[in-house]
């Protein structure tokens, strides 16, 4: 938008038009939460601080003399509720862990690879003062902010501002090179980082950079180094999560208070409504029926599918972060053909709960690429299945090692069709493992390790996900954030029967569960699609088959 219509805009706003003061709040919104959301690194304070940042903005709007300077004043605002949220820290909360880490955020959701994920990754090894810098200069590349509007913010000259940059840019840099060390395979490194918490911090930030400094095989990058400015250049704003509203924007400040401060009926209603997910959710309702719902601008109304087993109980307690549907109204429809049934967010079954005949498919085999048990621990790895029969896909998740958030693997260049039928293993992967303290660790992670986070509306996994092919498809690995493997294995309708009606009568913690409904309804993959892309992992999540 221009800045000709902004400036109308803002003067109406000053002249106690409600209109144009939703548009104003609307549109600058997304560019406070960006810096604040870097200058904190997605700590929990990140809404205290958006909220704080936009009163005062309406508060003192009437206080902005010329507004052209508009930006510039409002990322001010921001800066000082980042300094001030800051000073008023005390040494117990320095240990807080991050609501949601935004150097995560940045990487899935602008889906960001090689040396530009580097760069969002190496984020969390600046001090605090070098992030609210980094969080401006940031912006400044990407063609959000200016210069004059950078060194305003901070209070500095622009003098002053060009070599804080430089001096920011130079530790970037050298958390760069600890990032892509710790991507490597290093056995000195494994070793000196036998001690390590998986916190970056300024000591261990310190110790990893001498190791790279003096080791030949860290230091020596088999790429051209592109200079940081030349890859965020063009970098787009991190969208607000799916789900940030006025509640949480305000905090514990009423709907009264915030509409006394300014705020208009129309966006307190607009930003108090639940939020539309860009991605279709799902949830369970009384019968055991798969509702799915869509968001405004896809293709008719996916059909509800009945599952192969009671799925209407609670699920288990757990600290893992796992999605959880929220009930939306939907009419059953007759199943449509094949792809238009994608797998949904579901609950747990009742551990107990015996799952429903497994359907029989034709099986005349399958052949894959990596043999009889394809081990795939790194980002890039892949397995191409052809054939028609059942396959087995094991999780093993690892977020002692590196927690964070998952980049779910996918399944690409299909040619034929794809289902997913069963779940098993024993467990899902936020069950609480046996023996745990409390039953807080699971085989997301746990308090003490941290966890691994999936993209908000992903269907949890279980220790062994079933799927059945009938032409070719490749399954690839896309690792990056929290460490994963997966094994992939041929099967057969034997081994999953067997695998899924191994319950706790048998020492599991749980029955697995039949998705498959026989017939073409039955369950597609999340991620999935008939293309091959460059980066598997930029498939959408409701992949249309």
């Amino acid at each position: 938008m221009d800045s000709q219509h902004w400036r109308a805009t803002i003067t109406a706003a000053q002249s106690g038009d409600r209109q144009a003061l939703d548009e104003l709040v609307a549109g600058w919104l997304p560019l406070v939460y960006n810096i604040v959301g870097r200058a904190l690194n997605g700590h929990a304070d990140v809404d205290d601080v958006v909220q704080e940042t936009m009163l005062r903005a309406v508060d003192n709007l009437g206080s902005l003399r010329d507004p052209d300077s508009f930006r510039s004043w409002l990322v001010a605002i921001a800066m000082r509720q980042i300094r001030d949220r800051a000073r008023r820290r005390t040494p117990d909360r320095l240990e807080e862990a991050a609501a949601s880490d935004f150097a995560e955020l940045t990487v899935l959701r602008l889906q960001l690879e090689g040396q530009r994920r580097e760069v969002a990754e190496a984020v969390r090894w600046l001090d605090d003062e070098d992030r609210q810098l980094l969080s401006l200069w940031w912006l400044e590349v990407a063609g959000e902010l200016t210069r004059r509007e950078l060194a305003a913010a901070v209070g500095i000259t622009r003098q002053h501002a060009a070599v804080r940059v430089q001096r920011m840019k130079e530790r970037l840099e050298t958390s760069r090179g600890i990032v892509r060390a710790l991507d490597g395979a290093c056995p000195d490194l494994r070793e000196l980082t036998g001690r390590w918490n998986g916190r970056p911090d300024s000591v261990w930030r310190k110790r990893l950079a001498r190791h790279v400094r003096g080791c030949g095989y860290c230091g020596d990058t088999h790429e051209t180094v592109v200079p940081a400015e030349r890859l965020l250049v063009g970098i787009a704003l991190v969208p607000l999560p799916v789900g940030f509203t006025l509640s949480l924007v305000f905090g514990g400040k009423t709907a009264v208070a915030a509409t006394s401060a300014g705020w208009s009926a129309k966006l307190l209603g607009a930003l108090t409504k639940p939020a539309v997910a860009m991605t279709a959710g799902a949830t369970i309702v009384a019968g055991g029926a798969y509702v799915v719902t869509q968001p405004p601008d896809a293709p008719p109304p996916r059909a509800a599918v009945t599952p192969t087993a009671t799925a209407t109980s609670e699920p288990p307690p757990s600290a893992s972060p796992s999605p959880t549907p929220t009930p939306s109204p939907s009419v059953t429809k007759k199943a449509d053909l094949y792809g238009t049934v994608v797998d949904a967010v579901d609950r747990a079954p009742d551990p107990n709960a015996r799952p429903a005949a497994l359907p029989r498919r034709p099986e005349s085999g399958i052949t894959s690429t990596g043999g009889p048990r394809a081990v795939m621990q790194h980002r890039g790895d892949s397995v191409t299945l052809s054939g028609q029969g059942y396959v087995l896909v094991r999780w093993q998740i690892s977020p002692h090692a590196r927690p964070g958030g998952v980049v779910m693997p996918t399944w690409t260049g299909l040619e034929g069709k794809l289902f997913h039928v069963a779940s098993g293993g024993s467990r899902r992967m936020d069950d609480p493992l046996p023996g745990a303290p409390n039953g807080y660790a699971t085989g997301m992670g746990g308090p003490d390790i941290g966890y691994a986070v999936l993209p908000p509306g992903a269907q949890q996994m279980w220790q062994n996900e079933y799927f059945y092919v009938d032409g070719t498809v490749t399954l690839t690995q896309n690792e990056r954030g929290c460490d994963y493997g997966i094994a992939v294995f041929p099967s057969n309708w034997e081994a999953v029967d067997k695998d899924v009606n191994e319950g706790p009568d048998q020492g599991a913690i749980r029955y697995g569960l039949v998705r498959d409904t026989g017939t073409d309804s039955a369950p597609v993959p999340q991620y999935v699609t008939r293309s091959a892309p460059a980066d598997p992992a930029t498939v959408p999540q409701r992949s249309r088959v």
